[in-house]
C-alpha cells in the first residue's frame, strides 16, 4: 500500500480523469465498458476513502457498512434516487453530484426523440434498409411540431433548456412545475395544473426526477386524460411513467407513439422494480423510439462529468466542501454547492 488514499471508479472513465486522481490516491478503475457488479464492488472498496458511482449504482446502508472508511460518495450523474441520502447522513461521508453538466445534452436528446417519433423516422429507416423503397410514396404519414402544443412536466434546469429548443420550432408551450418559472427563464411557456396539460398537449415530455410525489406519475389514470393521438416522451426517471400502462394506452389508441431514454427496470430503489422492459413496448416498432440511457452521452461532456467528480473526491479528502454536495458530515442537508 502506496499510503495514498485509495479510489474505486466504478464505470470506464477518460484516461484524464484517472490521470488527475493517481496524482493524490490509488485508483482502482473499471477499464471495460461494462457494469462492475455490486459485490466486485464492494469487495474493492471495503478499504476505500473514496467511491466515484454512475446511473447503475446504488448505494444504502448495506454498502456503507461493507464499506466502513468512506469518506465521500461521488456520483457522475444528477439524479440520485438510487442513493439513500439518509444512510449516507448517518454514516458522515460525503455526497455529491453534478448539477449542471447533463442538461443540455440530455435536452437535445429529448428533442432528438420527438421529432424521431412524429416524423416515423424508424419505420422510414426500416422501411430503406428493408430493400422495399422505391421512391417516394404518401406512405408513413407522421404529425408536424409547428403550431402543436408541448406539455413539459418538470420545468427545473432540464425543462427550461426543453422549452428553449421546442419554442424554435414554433409550439405552443404548457409547463407543471411546484414553482412558477420566471417568464423571462419560460420561453413563453405557460404554467398549468397537470390535468389541463395532458388534455391540450399534442406532446407531453416528463422531465423530472424520481420521488414518490412523482412515482407513477402518468399511470393508466393520467394516460387517459391525455388527448387522442397525442404522444409521450420520457427522458427523466423510468418510474415516473407506468410502462405498462403505456402499452394499453399504445393498444387503444390513445397514444400515438412513445418514446423514451429512461426505463422502469433502471430504478434500483424499487424493491419492486420490474426485471426488464415490457415485451409489448419492444414489440410496437411503428410507434415507439428507445435510446439506452444515451441522455448525457457526449464525449465531451461524459469527460467533464467525470472531472468534476473527480475534483469533488479531492476536495472532499482534503477537508475541503466538495462541489456538488448534497449531504456531508458537516451538515444535515444542503443544495448541491456551485
Amino acid at each position: 500500500m502506496s499510503g495514498k488514499p485509495r479510489v474505486v471508479i466504478t464505470h470506464w472513465v477518460d484516461a484524464e480523469v484517472i490521470k488527475l486522481l493517481e496524482e493524490r490516491c490509488d485508483v482502482v478503475a473499471n477499464p471495460t465498458r461494462e457494469t462492475m457488479p455490486r459485490e466486485v464492488v464492494l469487495r474493492r472498496a471495503r478499504d476505500a476513502q473514496a467511491v466515484m458511482t454512475f446511473m447503475p449504482d446504488w448505494v444504502d446502508e448495506a454498502f456503507l457498512a461493507a464499506c466502513p472508511g468512506l469518506r465521500v460518495v461521488a456520483g457522475a450523474l444528477k439524479g440520485y434516487d438510487n442513493f439513500d441520502v439518509d444512510a449516507l447522513r448517518r454514516h458522515g461521508v460525503w455526497f455529491t453530484i453534478v448539477p449542471d453538466l447533463l442538461t443540455v445534452p440530455t435536452a437535445e436528446l429529448a428533442i432528438g426523440l420527438v421529432l424521431a417519433l412524429a416524423r416515423k423516422v424508424l419505420p422510414g429507416d426500416g422501411l430503406v434498409r428493408g430493400g422495399r423503397f422505391q421512391g417516394w410514396r404518401p406512405v408513413l404519414y407522421g404529425d408536424g411540431l409547428a403550431g402543436r402544443t408541448a406539455g413539459l412536466i418538470g420545468m427545473g434546469a432540464l425543462g427550461r433548456a426543453v422549452a428553449r429548443r421546442l419554442a424554435g420550432f414554433e409550439m405552443r408551450l404548457l409547463y407543471v412545475d411546484e414553482k412558477e418559472v420566471a417568464p423571462a427563464e419560460a420561453s413563453s411557456a405557460t404554467r398549468v395544473e397537470l390535468p389541463e396539460l395532458l388534455t391540450r398537449s399534442d406532446y407531453v415530455l416528463s422531465l423530472v426526477p424520481l420521488s414518490p410525489r412523482t412515482f407513477r406519475q402518468l399511470d393508466a389514470a393520467a394516460l387517459a386524460k391525455m388527448r387522442p393521438g397525442s404522444y409521450l416522451v420520457n427522458v427523466g426517471r423510468g418510474s415516473v411513467v407506468d410502462e405498462g400502462a403505456v402499452a394499453a394506452a399504445l393498444a387503444s389508441g390513445r397514444l400515438a407513439g412513445y418514446a423514451a431514454d429512461v426505463f422502469e427496470m433502471e430504478d434500483w430503489a424499487r424493491a419492486d422494480r420490474p426485471k426488464q422492459i415490457p415485451a409489448t413496448l419492444l414489440e410496437d416498432r411503428g410507434r415507439t423510439v428507445f435510446t439506452p440511457h444515451l441522455g448525457s452521452a457526449v464525449s465531451e461532456v461524459r469527460k467533464q462529468i467525470a472531472l468534476w467528480a473527480a475534483k469533488s473526491i479531492l476536495e472532499a479528502l482534503g477537508g475541503a466542501r466538495p462541489r456538488g454536495a448534497v449531504v456531508g458530515p458537516d451538515a444535515a442537508g444542503m443544495s448541491p454547492a456551485h
